[in-house]
């Protein structure tokens, strides 16, 4: 039998409230830190001051598109090793291909079950 996960913190960037509070309440159950914000902006100031172990960006926000913080994460010394996880609503290959270009590590497609994303997290 395998022990339990030790706990992570993980910030959650999305501009939809309601998929915020969803991955937050999944993810507390199992017993994770969660970190919240709502913009692009936000997430990068949550990044350096918080210093979560895991990040969940949305593609489309507002101030600054999750691509943008993505580059920004990537071209930070201290950050540029932080898993990242894309949210998108739009599943087109240009925009899967152009966040692995920019350094995701994994795409979750909206609408989404949230135990798939639980069980990325234990990968």
């Amino acid at each position: 039998m395998h022990g339990a996960q030790p706990p992570i913190k993980v910030l959650v960037c999305d501009d939809e409230r309601h998929i915020v509070r969803l991955i937050q309440v999944n993810l507390e159950r199992q017993g994770h830190v969660v970190i919240t914000a709502f913009d692009g902006k936000e997430a990068l100031e949550k990044i350096r001051h918080d210093k979560p172990d895991l990040c969940i960006l949305d593609v489309m926000m507002p101030h600054m598109d999750g691509f943008e913080v993505l580059k920004n994460i990537r071209q930070d010394p201290e950050t540029e090793n932080l898993p990242v996880i894309m949210l998108t609503a739009n599943a087109q290959d240009k925009t899967v291909f152009e966040g692995y270009h920019y350094g995701a590590d994994m795409y979750l497609t909206k609408p989404f079950n949230p135990m798939e994303l639980v069980t990325m997290l234990r990968r």
